[in-house]
């Protein structure tokens, strides 16, 4: 008889303390189920995008003292399970309402969805991992999820149950998210 060997599980706390480690300094990580999955840090043009809505969503939930909003690949926990095949997804932009973190957002990983999740694509990514991530989002309790594609100059906006594509000639609304957040998508790719 051949013993087969057990794949051995990352937990969200080993994977934040192992992503800290040099070996990774020049790539992004997320976790998976588990597993951790190693991607290509984006060029210049995916931050000029990040920093341009990053900044316009960030101006607006200060103004309007809504909640927290994060960048630079922040992650968090989307998925804790008994058997150690949690999931850390980092992302470009998520806001979290300030009811669910009204003294701040932990030193670490947020132990939970953000309401609002935004990724850029960029070429490296792959639609079932991009997929796969947005579902995720959802089943944990993310509200909007914004997927904005720099190529095409569009946005898809998924929230339970929806899905929309966006163009110039849209506009990005926050919805119960972000109340009263109205933008133009081509402000968007502005940057």
């Amino acid at each position: 008889m051949v013993a087969q060997s057990e794949t051995q599980f990352i937990s969200a706390a080993a994977f934040y303390e192992l992503a800290q480690e040099p070996v990774y300094a020049d790539v992004l990580v997320e976790l998976d189920e588990g597993e951790m999955v190693v991607m290509p840090k984006p060029g210049g043009r995916h931050g000029e995008i990040t920093m341009q809505i990053g900044r316009l969503i960030g101006n607006f939930v200060a103004e309007h003292k809504l909640g927290r909003v994060t960048a630079a690949e922040t992650g968090y926990i989307v998925e804790q399970n008994p058997e150690g095949r949690d999931t850390v997804r980092g992302l470009d932009v998520g806001f979290v309402r300030m009811e669910r973190a009204p003294d701040g957002l932990p030193e670490g990983l947020i132990p939970f969805a953000p309401d609002l999740a935004l990724e850029i694509i960029f070429a490296s990514q792959t639609e079932a991992n991009l997929n796969k991530k947005i579902l995720q989002l959802l089943r944990a309790g993310t509200r909007l999820v914004w997927i904005v594609y720099p190529e095409t100059q569009t946005i898809m906006v998924h929230a339970p149950g929806t899905v929309a594509l966006l163009d110039e000639t849209d506009k990005l609304e926050g919805g119960d998210v972000l109340p009263g957040f109205k933008l133009p998508v081509t402000d968007v790719f502005a940057a």
